[in-house]
């Protein structure tokens, strides 16, 4: 079982997945300083756990997944962030040649989008991204199929 309670292990867990956290808060918000503070919410919801229940990384791993995107969603809704910025006005932190792509991502549905992000750029499984998130596989495989599709429709345009 992981020790977070033990400040090197959790240095060691902000280390490996900070980037991956603000990538997933970035994806779902388009706005680097909020991408940040929900990364920031998640490690701090971390520290806050009670029980110390990761069995393992992976379990870990999808915890943080799961806890960055419903913390982007609750972020969303404040009533703060109703409004908007354009999406060509976002400077995208990502790799040049992957920012054309993520700029086409990003005008899907947030569903197929994080199912998207999470088979392509984390290298999950349907099974895995399934349990992530707490749908079926069926789910997971109908929004990748549609997903794909409607992706393919934005980049032909």
């Amino acid at each position: 079982m992981l020790n977070i309670r033990d400040e090197k292990e959790y240095n060691s867990i902000v280390d490996e997945y900070s980037d991956m956290i603000f990538r997933i808060a970035y994806q779902n918000l388009f706005n680097i300083h909020d991408a940040e503070d929900v990364t920031q919410d998640v490690f701090l919801k971390l520290i806050k756990q009670k029980e110390n229940f990761f069995n393992d990384k992976e379990h870990l791993k999808s915890w943080l997944i799961r806890v960055t995107i419903n913390r982007s969603i609750d972020f969303k809704k404040a009533f703060f962030r109703k409004n908007t910025v354009p999406l060509h006005d976002i400077d995208i932190p990502f790799e040049p040649e992957e920012k054309e792509l993520l700029e086409e991502m990003y005008q899907l549905p947030r569903d197929y989008r994080n199912i998207l992000y999470l088979y392509y750029y984390e290298g999950y499984t349907i099974k895995e991204i399934a349990n992530i998130l707490g749908i079926k596989q069926n789910t997971v495989n109908s929004r990748l199929t549609r997903g794909r599709k409607k992706l393919k429709v934005i980049m032909e345009v």
